[in-house]
């Protein structure tokens, strides 16, 4: 069978955290279930907890968009690199205050106090999302601490959720922990979820699901380790490889060799390798010529 080859403008596995983008395999399922059941049974806090690369900020983007179409007014703010007295403006941004109440000269922390008494006397919830908390200044875990444990009821139908990676996890104060009703803990990719979806992007690109050999998809899941971020740029680098080769699917020997040229060593084989096995062949070099020609 012959099969058209993608364009390189057109290949997938952009990564960008997008919903539109979001894989949704058995565990996105299981954890956006349960950030909308904090919404719906009113809840005050929950807590995502993975390492870098495992989708955190991608969950967040998806669970932001299902939050609001349950109703809650959501609010998603990064809190890496921010400044203690940047983080309360940029919140107020991300909500619809309109003009009047931003010039009534009120301070930020009385800005949002009010517009969480006007959403709960509509009975309805003001969803605020901290991405890396554990990356956030002192001041600033404290506030969203506030937020989630206040029990004025001004506060009582504000969710707060926060991302950490698990290192930060001892760093979040002990009342935010204890809070929290649900801890979603983010786990690498089995090689099954890699596979499925890696099907998944190819067919929504208009190209074949078989696209990669199922060796192929497991050699991708096993060099980046079962994480996302890095399943994505290996499986883009390797489409592109192949796409440059003219060749027909993707296969094993095609991911290794991006894998190669993407490592920080040379002398690092990707797992699964067998001890010794060479390395090199006369047909690496035009494929790892295609990875710099695209990539740089």
């Amino acid at each position: 069978m012959v099969r058209d080859t993608p364009s390189a403008a057109a290949l997938p596995f952009s990564g960008a955290p997008e919903p539109a983008r979001f894989f949704r395999g058995p565990p996105q399922d299981e954890s956006l279930a349960r950030l909308e059941w904090l919404a719906v049974e009113r809840q005050r806090c929950g807590l995502v907890v993975g390492a870098s690369g495992l989708g955190k900020s991608h969950l967040m983007a998806t669970a932001a968009r299902r939050l609001a179409g349950l109703g809650a007014e959501v609010a998603v703010l990064s809190l890496r690199g921010l400044a203690a007295t940047d983080w309360l403006p940029m919140l107020l941004d991300r909500l619809p205050l309109d003009p009047a109440a931003r010039g009534e000269g009120l301070r930020p922390w009385q800005m949002l106090e009010q517009r969480l008494r006007e959403n709960a006397l509509l009975e309805r919830t003001t969803a605020l999302i901290f991405d890396d908390i554990d990356a956030a200044p002192d001041d600033v875990v404290d506030g969203v601490t506030r937020l989630a444990t206040a029990v004025e009821p001004r506060f009582a139908r504000t969710l707060v959720v926060a991302t950490t990676q698990p290192e930060g996890w001892g760093r979040l104060p002990e009342p935010l922990r204890r809070r929290a009703v649900v801890r979603i803990e983010l786990a690498p990719w089995t090689a099954e979820l890699a596979a499925g979806y890696l099907a998944h992007e190819l067919e929504r690109h208009g190209i074949a699901r078989d696209m990669f050999t199922p060796e192929a998809s497991g050699t991708i899941a096993r060099c980046a380790g079962g994480v996302p971020r890095d399943i994505v740029s290996l499986a883009r680098l390797a489409l592109a490889a192949a796409t440059g080769d003219g060749a027909s699917v993707v296969d094993a020997g095609t991911v290794e060799r991006v894998w190669r040229e993407l490592s920080t060593s040379w002398n690092q084989t990707p797992p699964g390798t067998a001890a010794g096995a060479s390395t090199s062949d006369a047909d690496d070099q035009p494929r790892v010529r295609v990875v710099r020609r695209l990539w740089g």
